[in-house]
């Protein structure tokens, strides 16, 4: 069973820069396709960014393109995502999110297997 936690969410101003982390425990972390969703109250989970299991291969949501950055330590099963230029719009809660199988579909929330608790990311106007 795999286990994952958030950590680095919080309150920024317009224009500034968060740090996510996910730790992993349980598992073969080096073997997951990691994601990060995000979801606002009456939205479904959105994947903003996502990295496949092997090589550098990445996905990110068209609007935050350029901005953030999805990294991953294997050594240290941890999941990262760097959120700089932040706008009011990418207020959300964020989740981490764990994909078992190693091929097929990567981008909805139902193609993974284990889940954050999530964190919270509020940017004031």
């Amino acid at each position: 069973q795999v286990q994952l936690a958030e950590s680095g969410g919080g309150l920024v101003q317009t224009g500034g820069s968060l740090r996510l982390s996910c730790a992993a425990s349980g598992g073969t972390f080096s073997t997951y396709t990691l994601g990060w969703f995000r979801q606002t109250p009456g939205n479904e989970r959105e994947l903003v960014a996502a990295i496949i299991w092997f090589g550098d291969k990445t996905y990110y949501l068209p609007s935050v393109k350029g901005r953030f950055t999805i990294s991953r330590d294997n050594a240290k099963n941890a999941l990262y995502l760097q959120m700089n230029s932040l706008k009011p719009e990418d207020s959300a809660v964020y989740y981490c999110a764990a994909r078992q199988l190693q091929r097929g579909s990567y981008g909805h929330a139902d193609d993974y297997d284990y889940w954050g608790q999530g964190t919270q990311v509020t940017v004031s106007s």
